[in-house]
């Protein structure tokens, strides 16, 4: 059984949902990369109407990778977080401002002091609205950082590939670690959401 196989047959620790398998129709679902994914998943499930969340890779070549593979940077995928919300509880630009706040997305292929291809910032989305709305906050929260003499954004932003599920050991790490390593550090900088909604009405 694969590493991805084994995790998919989990529950989340927090949540109390299964890892995989079927959802309620009204849920939908969105894919970051900021780095190591231990830190970015709890950052995810802390939110109110995130209904559920699971660690894994994306944005490589090789089918269900290894931790280990990835880390080599040979497989090109990036470590990933998988969220679940109701959007009748939190909208997706609510988690696009989580994802630019609370990482430094200038970084290219690092987040701090993890190096590397699989440590860099992505969104992944998952239909049109999406990519719109990722587009439009990309530019405002450039914006907002040149206003502060921040550099140029390296965020990718592409549509969705396949997913694999991280191993065991690593879904919701931090809830059975909590004094675990989290090397997730933000700018400073806030995401005006409402300039992205008067770009996205424009």
């Amino acid at each position: 059984m694969t590493p991805s196989e084994q995790a998919k047959n989990l529950t989340h620790l927090i949540k109390g949902f299964p890892l995989a398998g079927e959802r309620p129709e009204h849920w939908q679902q969105a894919m970051f990369a900021m780095g190591c994914f231990w830190g970015a998943e709890r950052r995810f499930w802390q939110l109110e109407g995130v209904e559920c969340t699971a660690v894994g890779y994306t944005g490589g070549e090789t089918v269900d990778p290894s931790y280990a593979e990835v880390c080599t940077g040979a497989t090109g995928h990036a470590e990933a977080v998988l969220v679940w919300f109701d959007p009748g509880r939190i909208s997706y630009l609510d988690l696009l401002a989580v994802f630019w706040q609370e990482h430094d997305p200038t970084q290219g292929m690092r987040q701090g002091n993890d190096v590397g291809s699989q440590y860099r910032s992505g969104i992944y989305y998952l239909d049109e609205a999406q990519e719109e709305a990722a587009q439009a906050s990309r530019k405002a929260f450039q914006a907002a950082l040149e206003g502060v003499g921040r550099g140029p954004i390296t965020t990718e932003i592409g549509c969705a590939k396949a997913f694999y599920y991280a191993e065991p050991e690593h879904q919701q790490y931090l809830a059975r670690n909590p004094m675990g390593y989290c090397g997730l550090v933000g700018t400073g900088v806030a995401l005006d959401q409402s300039r992205v909604l008067a770009a996205l009405k424009g």
